[in-house]
């Protein structure tokens, strides 16, 4: 769902006044200023507003706020289960039941002004797949355009994300880099592991040399790159016809790090059969 003109529809708890408009001025009262009764665009308040107004709607209809994620609202009603997560505008929700999705539909349309989009298929650079056993995840239209603008789109694909053998270090001797450049690569891959948890602990590991990067530490993201030059169309799959057990696997390297010999904690989790972390 989308929210028609969001941040209208927030509540001031506050005097707040504002000078009138270019060209919309009181002829009678030229030097005269406007006191708001509601948010208006451009107001520092008017997000908080809206989401305060927001979330006490939804808790007043039974949902509750998720206690990781501020912005997700869970309802459960005997065996069924409804999520809603919200971002500013733009509120996906889902159930297990589709009469719950029919009536938040029907209590959101009449609080506020809301346009139904249809069933999710693409939400800031994640691209959704729905079938009848189960989902796609993936990311690839956001990974041509992460090679596009490395100029990477060329270049030849590797077996894995970093080689087995590399042990990164500060490397003083090392030449430097462009700081920018580098920063502007780990936050872009930093997002793709959304759906790549493949590449996240090599990511992570390049992100530790931001303060000041060499060139060796930018020739192993590249090379993460390369990885993900042959194998862009990977995704995610979520089956839907398995039990929900959640599985954690850890393993730790003690005093492994070449630096400060810190240990290195290695962990996944499986939702079902599907990693999600």
């Amino acid at each position: 769902m989308d929210v028609k003109s969001v941040f209208l529809n927030g509540y001031i708890d506050e005097e707040v006044y504002v000078s009138q408009p270019s060209r919309f001025e009181d002829h009678k009262y030229p030097d005269h200023v406007f006191k708001l009764n509601k948010a208006l665009y451009g107001l520092k308040q008017a997000p908080r507003q809206w989401y305060e107004r927001l979330s006490n709607f939804l808790l007043s209809q039974g949902y509750e706020r998720g206690k990781t994620y501020k912005t997700l609202f869970i309802k459960k009603t005997c065996n069924e289960i409804i999520l809603v997560k919200v971002y500013v505008d733009d509120i996906i929700f889902g159930s297990t039941n589709e009469t719950l999705c029919e009536l938040f539909v029907k209590a959101m349309q009449g609080e506020f002004e809301m346009s139904l989009m249809g069933e999710l298929n693409y939400f800031f650079g994640l691209q959704i797949e729905q079938f009848q056993h189960g989902t796609f995840l993936s990311q690839s239209k956001y990974c041509r355009e992460l090679l596009k603008k490395f100029d990477m789109e060329n270049c030849k694909e590797a077996a894995t994300p970093i080689a087995t053998g590399c042990y990164l270090d500060i490397d003083e001797k090392g030449a430097n880099v462009d700081q920018t450049k580098y920063k502007g690569l780990i936050g872009s891959l930093l997002y793709l592991t959304a759906s790549r948890p493949d590449i996240m602990f090599s990511v992570c590991l390049c992100a530790r040399y931001q303060a000041n990067p060499k060139e060796s530490h930018y020739m192993t993201t590249k090379s993460i790159l390369k990885y993900l030059k042959g194998t862009i169309d990977v995704s995610l799959w979520y089956p839907s016809e398995v039990s929900l057990n959640l599985i954690g696997y850890s393993d730790s390297d003690f005093a492994g790090c070449k630096i400060d010999r810190k240990s290195t904690s290695e962990t996944c989790h499986l939702l079902g059969s599907s990693l999600i972390s």
